[in-house]
């Protein structure tokens, strides 16, 4: 079933201390079209279904990404996307949408989205794994 929006903005907004929802919505976008470009087939597909419709849309269709971005970079690309984001809130704004999407991701999708990724963003999720 999927999240309400209403719901998934709220979560983010007070993960990421938000003064707006306006604002955790532009961290949502950009952080869910930035994923969407590191995930493919059916992980995406399961990982969208979860997510409320104007938001999954965005993780269905990202923009390409050359290469999978190590996490560093795509914490990057998120403050390069993200209006008044810098290298030192974009972390904030990463692991706030990430984390809300890991809980409503689960443990056994969690696990197969993070086979898809580089190394790292188990962190970026909010689930360190053991090394």
């Amino acid at each position: 079933m999927p999240a309400h929006e209403d719901a998934l903005l709220r979560q983010v907004q007070e993960r990421g201390a938000y003064a707006s929802p306006d604002e955790a919505e532009r961290a949502i976008r950009v952080v869910l079209a930035l994923l969407g470009a590191h995930l493919v087939g059916e992980v995406r597909s399961e990982l969208a279904e979860r997510l409320p419709e104007t938001v999954a849309t965005v993780l269905l269709n990202p923009l390409q990404a050359r290469e999978p971005l190590p996490p560093e970079r795509f914490v990057r690309a998120t403050a390069a996307w993200i209006e008044g984001a810098d290298e030192t809130t974009a972390p904030s704004d990463v692991r706030a949408v990430l984390g809300v999407v890991a809980d409503l991701a689960g443990d056994d999708l969690m696990s197969r989205i993070l086979l898809q990724l580089p190394v790292g963003y188990d962190v970026l999720f909010g689930r360190p794994q053991p090394v």
